[in-house]
């Protein structure tokens, strides 16, 4: 397999053109266990009718594995935004309808959300009081089972030349509730842009008669899992978003 160029780089994987497809080459010490996770993800959500590039093949690229996709040419929403500052409502609004659809399918074999997320605030760098506190408004919350991608951002969502628009990156993918789910993708847009943020949430909720206070109460419960990723120029806002459970 030639892998031809390089198109993007992420902190555990590299993704090059090869042909009519795209190669997502890991890490040497990531998981092959999690490669094949990942794969199987995808190839779980394929069949609901989404727009989703479907896996190829799973493979090892000189002690690497790699996971090959069929290949969409497009721009990324988050790209279309900066190229297009006069027109981030409309791409905006486009997010939030691709993302209501995405709620209305059911794949029940994939990882609950709560349980997920509970792993991960687990892990995370915050004391273990809060962690009580955060877990316990999170089990206080309705049990819901809508797809969740669990990174919905501009940077995930790929438009081909005709205006189709594509889900990538589906790793994180469980089944739980909507809201925490908006509310992830709200914290993401946060980190680069509040204006837009604010536009996103606002409009999610307009359309799907959702209360924002619903949206807001996931919020210190989404950031508590995303500190354990780990990023450090992340961890300032999201420490303050985790306080706010101290004031619910």
């Amino acid at each position: 397999m030639e892998l031809e160029k390089l198109i993007a780089k992420g902190r555990f994987n590299e993704v090059y053109k090869s042909g009519d497809l795209v190669v997502k080459v890991f890490n040497a010490d990531y998981l092959k266990a999690d490669v094949f996770t990942e794969a199987s993800i995808i190839a779980t959500v394929e069949p609901l009718g989404l727009n989703i590039p479907a896996v190829k093949e799973v493979t090892n690229i000189d002690g690497k594995w790699a996971i090959s996709m069929e290949r969409v040419e497009g721009k990324t929403l988050s790209q279309l935004m900066d190229e297009e500052p006069n027109n981030v409502e409309k791409y905006v609004e486009m997010m939030v309808d691709i993302q209501v659809d995405m709620f209305s399918k059911k794949c029940p074999k994939l990882r609950n959300l709560k349980e997920k997320l509970t792993t991960k605030i687990n892990a995370a760098s915050i004391d273990d009081g809060k962690k009580y506190e955060l877990l316990s408004t999170m089990e206080n919350t309705p049990k819901h089972d809508k797809l969740c991608h669990g990174d919905f951002t501009p940077q995930n969502i790929i438009i081909d030349a005709s205006g189709k628009a594509y889900i990538i990156d589906w790793n994180h993918a469980t089944i739980g509730n909507a809201s925490a789910d908006v509310a992830r993708s709200f914290l993401w847009l946060s980190l680069y842009n509040a204006k837009i943020a604010d536009m996103y949430v606002n409009k999610y909720c307009e359309k799907t008669n959702t209360a924002k206070s619903y949206v807001q109460k996931w919020l210190p419960v989404v950031a508590a899992a995303r500190i354990s990723n780990g990023i450090p120029e992340e961890k300032e806002l999201l420490d303050r978003w985790v306080d706010i459970v101290e004031n619910q």
